[in-house]
């Protein structure tokens, strides 16, 4: 007799406790091998195709296309040993309460079929719609704490609902019941004038938005940042670049001329390549510069990582830059390419803009953001000439260094930038 495993989705690394799914990738009764990808899910930080340790025939799949699943809820459900499928037997489709939220009603059985080869697989299972049911008295029955957060970020009070689920259970359904009936207007005062905006779209902070979201408004919550910059006449680097890409070879790109200034600067002042310790109560400086740049994709902003930035010189950053970037565009990125930064360099000269003040990337200490290189009068040499100018910036953590540090980071950045040759004598 085979053996029927549950395989649950995983803890994908870094704090995350949900994934999107995204794209089944395995219908019912398939059959499939050990550690072949089953599902693709989309996290706070990249999208995913997750692999199943069990070999044998799909008997069953647990959420719809859209669906958020908690860590540890079941994915799937494999017949070990099953080279065949069997005839349609009755069996209890109840999940536990993984699903509890997503509308599970634990209540019903359905059935649950092992299709032979070449016959139609049948789709996800679905919850029936809820139905009415009594008011709850009491503490509000939620189990979910994806409910509650759905419900928090709609601001849904659950006092007012219905749970449709067993003995009264608040279920998604019926959060999201509550989100599409639209809120009765208040009575205007006699007199005022009646407003024309509607109730506006409504857009849940959730998947990589929500995680943005959630890591800016920490940075703000707990990091005394502070910003200081400078222009800087560019001319002398741009000219570098065209030189060194005239004489064949991968091109080099700004971005990693700049990358090599910064890892420069930051063995100069270590103290910006740290983090702080809450639990301790200190500043840990860290040993190797694992550089995060900002990239735009469709999904929207990430930060992927350059490992030991520190060693590679300006050739080998392009490369890693033009790869990660790459693969950020067609939405691969690993969570392992996301995280464990320690210092970001934010380009977003490429949107045209000349200035910003950056955000730290929590919980780094610093980042440094480069505007628009354009042309712009300039006194150089003791005449008013027309030069290539950028404005840098820099914002840091004001508890792991003073104004003098992070201004000595700057200028010695800014320095390099209009001329060179000061980056030859640091290596």
């Amino acid at each position: 007799m085979p053996q029927v495993m549950e395989f649950k989705l995983p803890d994908l690394g870094e704090g995350l406790t949900e994934a999107e799914i995204v794209r089944w990738l395995v219908a019912v009764g398939d059959v499939v091998a050990i550690d072949q990808p089953v599902v693709e899910v989309e996290t706070a930080k990249a999208m995913v195709e997750v692999p199943c340790p069990y070999g044998g025939v799909v008997t069953a799949r647990f959420g719809e296309e859209g669906t958020e699943l908690p860590v540890g809820a079941p994915l799937i459900t494999v017949a070990v040993g099953a080279e065949t499928a069997p005839e349609a037997e009755p069996e209890d489709s109840g999940s536990g309460n993984v699903l509890v939220g997503y509308g599970t009603d634990h209540s019903r059985t359905a059935r649950r079929r092992r299709v032979r080869p070449g016959s139609a697989a049948p789709a996800v299972a679905t919850a029936p719609a809820p139905a009415p049911a009594a008011a709850v008295t009491g503490p509000v029955a939620v189990i979910s704490p994806l409910v509650r957060k759905l419900a928090r970020d709609n601001g849904v009070d659950l006092r007012g609902l219905r749970g449709s689920g067993p003995e009264g259970l608040i279920l998604r359904a019926d959060v999201e019941a509550a989100l599409r009936v639209p809120e009765a207007p208040s009575p205007a005062p006699v007199g005022a004038p009646v407003a024309a905006a509607g109730a506006g779209e409504r857009v849940p902070l959730k998947g990589l938005r929500g995680a943005v979201a959630e890591k800016l408004s920490r940075s703000r919550r707990e990091i005394p940042d502070a910003t200081c910059w400078v222009d800087a006449d560019a001319t002398e680097l741009m000219a570098a670049r065209a030189a060194m890409n005239a004489v064949g070879g991968p091109k080099i790109s700004v971005l990693a001329l700049l990358a090599r200034i910064c890892t420069a600067a930051l063995a100069k002042y270590p103290e910006l390549n740290s983090t702080v310790d809450l639990a301790a109560n200190e500043i840990v400086r860290l040993p190797s510069v694992h550089l995060g740049f900002a990239a735009q994709t469709e999904r929207g902003l990430v930060v992927p990582v350059v490992r030991d930035a520190h060693a590679r010189g300006a050739e080998s950053l392009s490369a890693e830059f033009a790869r990660l970037t790459e693969v950020a565009r067609t939405g691969k990125l690993a969570p392992a390419d996301l995280t464990g930064g320690t210092f970001t360099l934010n380009n977003y000269g490429v949107f045209g803009v000349d200035g910003s003040t950056p955000i730290i990337n929590h919980p780094e200490a610093a980042m440094l953001g480069v505007g628009r290189i354009m042309a712009k009068p300039w006194v150089h040499q003791g005449e008013l000439a027309v030069r290539q100018v950028v404005q840098l910036s820099l914002t840091f953590d004001h508890r792991v260094c003073d104004g003098g540090t992070a201004g000595g980071f700057l200028r010695y950045v800014a320095d390099c930038v209009e001329s060179p040759a000061v980056l030859l004598r640091s290596l």
